[in-house]
């Protein structure tokens, strides 16, 4: 149930959205291509056990773990408040 303006099924709209984009955002961050065989952050060897199990890697394990903690969400808010609605 929709209410205000918005028609039956919206909510689920927005949902079904927000997911897309999170799909699509972690699919280009999916290393492809030839990797490297050293790590472009620190320059240390990556071990071949990484290169066989993801290929593309570019990166060692500890230089990706902090990549990957420092991930940046789009932003789009989708749910905007009336406040911002009316302006």
């Amino acid at each position: 149930m929709a209410g205000g303006w918005t028609r039956d099924g919206a909510v689920q709209d927005q949902i079904d959205d927000t997911v897309a984009d999170a799909i699509k955002a972690a699919r280009a961050q999916i290393p492809s291509g030839e990797g490297a065989g050293e790590c472009e952050d620190c320059g240390d060897p990556i071990p071949k056990a990484r290169r066989r199990a993801l290929p593309g890697a570019r990166t060692c394990v500890p230089c990706q773990s902090a990549r990957d903690a420092h991930v940046v969400h789009s932003g789009i808010n989708r749910r905007g408040s009336k406040d911002s609605q009316l302006r």
